[in-house]
């Protein structure tokens, strides 16, 4: 109960809304299950809120456990004491309780291990006690044996100092002190590894700033320079501030016996106490910059993957290259290839630039190509020149481009997967399917590919590997759940994701629809191998059957729900067959009747109830086509050289990092809008203006040609009629 009380205060919520959540969890409910179908026992608590609980939970839960395993460890010593159970119960961190642990945890042998084996503890609690009239030295030569090896008084006063040494250095409050100072009033200070040598981390090579203030992107970089031997970077205190914290702790007063628990805590701190502290701090500054950069990729892949789909277009896909040719691959609306070829577009000969420039004409006219998907790596902006001549030169046809991201295209091009869908196709043309399809419908596309391969986050590559793939394996079932799937088309890949269905089962689910044929109602789907009643009722209502023989079956209501939804249509005077357009006043006729009431006649729940009304108006709803559609391009192209200062420009933000938002503004390189100029309010990080996909108008602040980066700006830049 503690836990689900300092869930619900961290998160504020309700305690009983903790409480259900964690039941449901416990029960085996995926999160977007319960985000979905659960609400009335979490008060509505969506997806997001819920991974934040979820981790929570665990982290809490096994902070208990390594709590409990601490006191029976320390029990089975006889060391524990009430005020120390107390304190481990306390404890608020696994460091906290990792601290207070330190004293009694089993340890290699050190000098004060070695010093207590030889029977000095007692030489050394009275030298603590710091008492005026106490000879340190006389007491010392008390402990002289031959035995015990302690050949003299000064051997026994230097076991005695190894023994105060280890217990300052062990002191679980004073580590918590400097640690917290050290994060307070600390500073980080970066050297460069060779100065002479220049890097893209130039900027960090004579670089100090209070660690408070040091931004989470900076910390990310200092830790990559460091990696490369690029950087050294330190963790400072001001000057004696350590030192004075570690004494005042242990001296009472310049007594003899004083004198030596000050050289014995100042040893220790130098030597022992506060590396461990700069290491423990470090550590602590790259997880909390580590949790930042997976919350922004992770925020970045949710809108990546929401973007709307280009529905009922024919596509072409071009995967750009200059020695082997430009990959061309056609797809109808549904994402079925239509033909493949090669062109040599971006060749050296202008004769077989113009021969190819007609068969890639030819191409688009034969198939009536609609939308035009480029990749965005080497030759890119040379196939985009062509591209744009082209559609110049067919006004007859209307059709338009988009410069697409390719990031990962090449890690699904090159997997078994991609090799299982097109055996016959060469790498570098699965690779131009791909493209096209992310265009049509990034989903569905997106998730054949490892998250983080799809590289719209900052440095992915330093984060912890299972968090990052944890994050961002929950932000794609989340979006897969959220807009739900054709039971009849969808692939392997895709119904992985969906809530209740591993991968075995999404395999089963293909192999019973190739050897059955199509799914006619949900029910089908107990007949899947493996896919029993709780995976049923975890995955049923987030998966659609187009035109099969319950209308039910295409809405995201819960087959649960099933009878409250026929009660709801017969009590307001409506059929089935009703379903869709025909039921735009059943939330009228609902509300008319009142909503409260109307549930406890139904035996549902009131957000259940409107759920349902929603659903049953719009059947089969995609809740991205209700977004503003992607930038498509038909005009000129320009260059960093066409570029002017004060040009507005209309693009689509690429990426979001914490310093700021990559604009595509159509010359191939991304300009930068900085954080700075984002908004004239003040902003805490860009991802409150912005969002990837998102299409924006642009100011050009500067360009530098030589060096290829772009400055832009949104301040007193009108984002109105962007369409138009």
């Amino acid at each position: 109960m503690d836990i689900i009380k300092q869930i619900a205060e961290e998160l504020k919520l309700r305690e009983e809304q903790v409480t259900e959540a964690v039941a449901l969890l416990d029960d085996g409910k995926t999160v977007p299950f319960i985000a979905r179908y659960r609400k009335e026992k979490t008060g509505s608590m969506d997806d997001q809120t819920l991974h934040i609980l979820n981790e929570r939970l665990n982290y809490l839960r096994k902070l208990e456990e390594r709590k409990q395993e601490i006191i029976s460890a320390i029990e089975a010593q006889e060391k524990m004491t009430p005020e120390l159970n107390s304190a481990i119960l306390g404890a608020k961190t696994l460091v906290e309780a990792e601290d207070l642990y330190r004293p009694y945890k089993q340890k290699r042998r050190t000098k004060a291990s070695v010093a207590k084996e030889r029977g000095l503890q007692p030489l050394a609690d009275l030298i603590m006690e710091q008492r005026h009239e106490i000879n340190p030295t006389a007491e010392a030569a008390r402990y002289i044996s031959e035995e015990k090896e302690i050949p003299d008084a000064e051997a026994a006063l230097s076991g005695a100092m190894d023994i105060i040494s280890e217990t300052v250095s062990d002191d679980a409050d004073l580590r918590k002190r400097l640690r917290n100072l050290l994060g307070l009033r600390g500073f980080l200070n970066v050297k460069a590894a060779d100065p002479e040598t220049d890097s893209v981390y130039r900027n960090y090579y004579e670089f100090s700033k209070p660690i408070e203030r040091v931004a989470q992107h900076q910390i990310l970089a200092v830790n990559r320079g460091e990696k490369e031997e690029m950087l050294k970077p330190s963790l400072v205190m001001p000057e004696g501030l350590g030192e004075r914290i570690v004494t005042k702790a242990y001296v009472l007063n310049d007594s003899s016996s004083g004198q030596l628990v000050e050289t014995a805590a100042l040893e220790a701190y130098k030597k022992s106490l506060f590396p461990a502290i700069q290491r423990e701090v470090r550590s602590i500054l790259t997880d909390s910059a580590s949790e930042q950069a997976i919350k922004v990729f992770a925020s970045n892949l949710r809108q990546l993957l929401l973007q709307p789909p280009m529905k009922g277009m024919i596509t072409l896909g071009l995967d750009p290259g200059f020695r082997t040719g430009c990959k061309v691959a056609i797809v109808d609306p549904t994402g079925k290839v239509l033909a493949t070829d090669v062109v040599h577009i971006t060749a050296s000969s202008k004769m077989q630039i113009a021969q190819d420039k007609e068969k890639l004409k030819r191409l688009i006219l034969q198939y009536q190509v609609a939308a035009i998907a480029i990749g965005n790596g080497t030759a890119s902006r040379e196939s985009e020149q062509i591209v744009s001549e082209i559609l110049h030169e067919i006004p007859e046809h209307t059709a338009a481009y988009m410069v697409v991201s390719e990031a990962g295209a090449s890690v699904y091009s090159a997997s078994r997967l991609a090799a299982e869908e097109f055996p016959d196709y060469d790498v570098a043309l699965r690779s131009a399917v791909s493209i096209a399809r992310r265009l049509q419908d990034p989903l569905a596309e997106l998730v054949k590919i490892e998250p983080k391969a799809i590289g719209v986050g900052e440095y992915q590559h330093d984060m912890p590997p299972a968090r990052l793939s944890e994050s961002l394996t929950s932000v794609v079932e989340d979006c897969v759940n959220a807009v739900g799937v054709d039971l009849n088309t969808a692939s392997s890949s895709l119904l992985s994701y969906i809530s209740g269905v591993h991968s075995g089962i999404a395999h089963n689910i293909v192999a019973y629809r190739e050897e059955n044929g199509i799914f006619n109602s949900r029910k089908e789907l107990m007949k899947v191998p493996k896919l029993g009643a709780k995976a049923f009722e975890l995955c049923a209502g987030f998966l659609r059957v187009r035109d099969g023989r319950n209308p039910l079956d295409n809405t995201g209501v819960h087959p649960e729900s099933y009878r409250a939804a026929e009660a709801l249509l017969k009590t307001c005077g409506y059929s089935l067959n009703d379903i869709g357009e025909n039921l735009s006043e059943l939330g009228k006729k609902a509300e008319s009747r009142g909503f409260a009431a109307l549930s406890a006649e139904l035996g549902v729940g009131e957000p259940t109830l409107r759920d349902i009304i929603k659903e049953l108006q719009k059947p089969g709803r995609d809740p991205r086509d209700e977004l503003p559609k992607p930038l498509m391009r038909s005009g000129d192209i320009m260059t960093l050289e066409d570029l002017k200062s004060g040009m507005e420009l209309i693009g689509t933000v690429r990426n979001i990092i914490d310093f700021g938002a990559f604009v595509d503004i159509g010359v191939h390189e991304d300009g930068l809008v900085h954080v700075s100029q984002l908004s004239k309010q003040k902003i805490a990080h860009p991802l409150d203006v912005v969002k990837v996909g998102q299409v924006v108008r642009v100011r050009v602040m500067e360009c530098d040609v030589k060096r290829k980066r772009i400055s832009l700006t949104m301040k007193g830049v009108s984002q109105e009629n962007l369409y138009s």
